[in-house]
């Protein structure tokens, strides 16, 4: 096993069955709320006293700012989660790394010595942020990894279904190839190869396209960089030939992006399928359109409501709580049986647009269909 990547204790799912367990999920997360406000009774007659605190401080460190969804969603939906379980005393002490591994580290360390409750943090790298979570073990300050599993003694870790994620990104290509997908020329973009999510990710997307379709080329996109991803582009387009790629395996919107932008200045003009994940509106914008095959849409609104349940229930010590939250088992390069929670995911294509992030208050139909994309969207019936 790459010692980077973490082992998730899982059986396969189905979209059906993931979406199933997305509403399972979000009526556990409703009951453990009711349970918080004192509606169920708590968490029963051992709860400890520490339990009905409130003055609650979080940290919260994201990564960077070139992914969307950390600042525009993941931030204010535990801002506002954890004043919402705390009747508004609690607070979230929130720190944005750039995409500065050594950056973030020192944020760590600022949190650790504020004396904060608990911290989540979105790893830049997993492995150069150990240091800076064994000190918080130390300091007897917990730590959740969100999103990424970090490397060192974590409490807990909370993310989506990662494999899954890539299983939904393969299967969509070799559907989309259909009866010509042996011997299919596939370029495969993958994301930071320091991410411990890119593994999976690439564990689950081979696993669907191995044996299948005919690997031409494979990179890996330093800090998720678009720019990097255009330019590795750029190299499968002069290795493997442009007409000659039969569709793109992109770990996420930002390389999508990229790669269809190289594409077309090589001039390409009907873009083979390209896969994508994050559900950015660029991306949707061009799934509409049909520059894009699909994305993942990857709820953020559980995954940021679950991390703000288990912080606030960690720091509180509410074992009960924190426990049927963290009904899912990974393993890391430095610790085995973390207790997580994995959000389902939901593979996103024109035909799903309006019942997953429209529904979902992620876009609007008016965000999306713009002037520039109206008539592809009343094609498809999207609209205002």
């Amino acid at each position: 096993m790459n010692p980077r990547t973490p082992h998730t204790h899982r059986t396969p799912r189905t979209t059906a069955t993931a979406r199933r367990s997305a509403v399972a999920l979000t009526a556990v997360l409703s009951a453990l709320s009711l349970s918080a406000c004192g509606v169920l009774g708590g968490a029963g007659d051992d709860a400890p006293a520490a339990s009905a605190r409130n003055d609650i401080t979080v940290g919260l460190l994201l990564p960077d700012r070139d992914t969307e969804r950390f600042e525009k969603f993941d931030r204010p939906l535990i801002e506002e989660r954890v004043l919402e379980l705390t009747d508004r005393q609690g607070e979230v002490a929130h720190a944005n790394a750039g995409g500065s591994a050594e950056k973030q580290s020192e944020q760590f360390g600022e949190l650790v010595a504020d004396g904060v409750d608990v911290i989540l943090v979105d790893a830049v790298d997993a492995g150069a942020i150990a240091p800076a979570v064994e000190k918080a073990e130390d300091a007897g300050i917990p730590v959740i990894a969100y999103d990424r599993l970090a490397e060192g003694p974590v409490d807990a870790y909370v993310s989506h279904d990662n494999e899954l994620v890539g299983e939904l990104q393969g299967r969509a290509l070799v559907s989309a190839l259909g009866a010509g997908a042996e011997g299919s020329k596939v370029v495969m973009m993958n994301g930071e190869p320091t991410d411990p999510n890119t593994a999976l990710f690439k564990k689950g997307a081979l696993g669907e396209l191995d044996g299948r379709v005919d690997i031409a080329a494979s990179y890996d996109t330093r800090k998720w960089l678009p720019r990097v991803a255009e330019e590795n582009m750029r190299k499968a387009i002069r290795a493997v030939g442009a007409d000659d790629i039969a569709a793109v395996y992109a770990a996420n919107d930002g390389v999508a992006g990229a790669v269809i932008e190289a594409m077309e200045e090589a001039g390409v003009t009907d873009i083979p399928p390209v896969t994508g994940q994050d559900a950015d509106l660029a991306a949707v914008r061009r799934i509409v359109s049909g520059e894009q095959h699909m994305t993942v849409y990857k709820s953020f609104l559980l995954e940021a409501q679950g991390a703000a349940d288990m912080a606030v229930a960690r720091a509180r010590g509410r074992d009960i709580t924190f426990d049927a939250l963290t009904r899912d088992r990974v393993d890391s390069r430095t610790r085995r049986d973390i207790p997580a929670m994995l959000v389902p995911v939901v593979a996103l294509t024109a035909d799903n647009i309006e019942d997953t992030v429209v529904r979902d208050g992620v876009h609007t139909v008016e965000d999306i269909c713009t002037a520039a994309y109206a008539a592809a969207c009343a094609e498809i019936g999207l609209t205002p």
